[in-house]
């Protein structure tokens, strides 16, 4: 939750990429999956030292969780499930 949660205030993420964080992070769009600490770090200071890029990244994971994760977009495909059950 805390993923969707940054890229939805329009942050990059850098995260480890177990479990179900690759399900939040669409790598090298939104952010960057890592498969480690000095990974970790270097895509940190990266993003950092490259801000344009940074931005790019956050203003993208925002519209990934509006297309995916809101509520909104739930609803929608539970309507359309319910209508192709008629």
């Amino acid at each position: 939750m805390v993923i969707t949660e940054a890229l939805w205030k329009g942050k990059p993420v850098v995260a480890g990429n177990v479990g179900g964080i690759p399900l939040q992070v669409d790598n090298r769009r939104t952010g960057y999956l890592v498969g480690g600490i000095s990974e970790c770090a270097e895509r940190v200071i990266y993003l950092l030292r490259n801000s344009e890029i940074a931005d790019k990244m956050g203003i993208s994971g925002k519209e990934y969780v509006r297309k995916n994760f809101l509520i909104t977009r739930l609803l929608k495909d539970y309507l359309s499930l319910f209508n192709s059950l008629k």
